[in-house]
């Protein structure tokens, strides 16, 4: 990018694809005046990143921090706009960070204090949604986090029923920052429930704290939730855990996020492998055809040429003794 090489590590598609590159050659931090920027800054940012917007915020607040996080989120400063904006981002004082997650419809907002421990460890922990559904990407997205997970594992996302327990836990999320909260139904992904010891016949919905590879806990006496008494029993898990009154398990089968990475580099390192060795048969073909076409080794080239010497030998002393 401008001339250096860099890893690349985002979507594949085409139309995202154009996104991200978009996203690199974009300035660390735009500058964004009146509504219609703000609004044509977070259309064409797109939905796969999250965008931050300083609200009446100095753009050297987030500069390095933008640097820092370049491939990871989009970052902005807003100088002048309208209530109507305040309303549509909801915040109500500035200055202030607000953090966009369009494909999660999700937002968060930060008030401060703007130093940059603190404008720092918002960014970090807002660089994912406040409760996400686990799935591979996410997976991938949770390898660079060392945040404990709080999971809750339901029947069926969609459920109105699980719509609202995730109301609950985005509620939950933003009062724990120090957690990630995830989801995921059995409906959606059975096999990533089931290393959890979690499927159909289970006593649904149910809460752990998964530590992104072998190990999980379970809080003794919060297995699974209760219809009706959801959010008692979200916190009384927490305080479970926060004081330890965990029982430790490990997960059935290898890990998880290890097990997904490892598969990606094995099908690229199959990839590579296969296209090296088409490249060398096709050398190898190339120089074949380029040697020029040889008659018989040279042991059979001596032997023919000391059976013509022997013939003419035979030849001339035959015709001596004619003579």
């Amino acid at each position: 990018m401008h001339g250096i090489p860099v890893d690349y590590h985002g979507p594949r598609k085409a139309d995202l694809l154009i996104r991200y590159l978009k996203k690199f050659v974009a300035p660390d931090v735009s500058i964004l005046s009146l509504d219609t920027s703000i609004s044509d800054f977070v259309r064409g940012a797109g939905t796969y990143f999250p965008i931050y917007i300083g609200f009446g915020l100095n753009e050297t607040v987030i500069s390095d921090l933008a640097i820092n996080y370049k491939k990871k989120a989009w970052f902005s400063v807003a100088k002048d706009f309208s209530e109507d904006a305040m309303i549509l981002y909801e915040f109500d004082k500035v200055p202030a960070l607000v953090v966009l997650h369009p494909s999660y419809n999700q937002q968060n907002v930060f008030y401060g204090p703007f130093e940059d421990e603190f404008v720092g460890n918002f960014i970090k922990q807002n660089l994912l949604p406040l409760a996400m559904p686990m799935n591979h990407e996410t997976l991938k997205l949770l390898n660079d986090d060392e945040r404990k997970i709080v999971l809750t594992i339901v029947q069926d996302e969609n459920e109105e029923k699980s719509q609202k327990l995730i109301k609950l836990l985005k509620a939950a999320a933003s009062a724990n920052h120090d957690l990630v909260f995830g989801y995921v139904g059995v409906k959606q992904w059975e096999e990533f429930a089931d290393i959890f010891g979690a499927n159909e016949k289970t006593n649904l919905p149910k809460m752990i704290i998964w530590n992104g590879d072998e190990e999980y806990f379970s809080v003794i006496g919060s297995e699974s939730l209760d219809d009706g008494h959801e959010w008692s029993q979200i916190s009384r898990f927490l305080e479970g855990y926060r004081e330890g009154s965990t029982e430790k398990k490990i997960v059935k089968g290898p890990s998880v996020i290890m097990d997904f990475i490892n598969s990606i580099i094995g099908i690229r390192a199959v990839y590579i492998i296969a296209f090296l060795v088409a490249i060398l048969m096709l050398i190898r073909k190339l120089s074949k055809d380029d040697e020029p076409h040889r008659i018989g080794t040279m042991e059979e080239v001596d032997h023919a040429e000391s059976s013509e010497a022997e013939t003419n030998s035979s030849e001339y002393g035959a015709r001596k003794k004619e003579d």
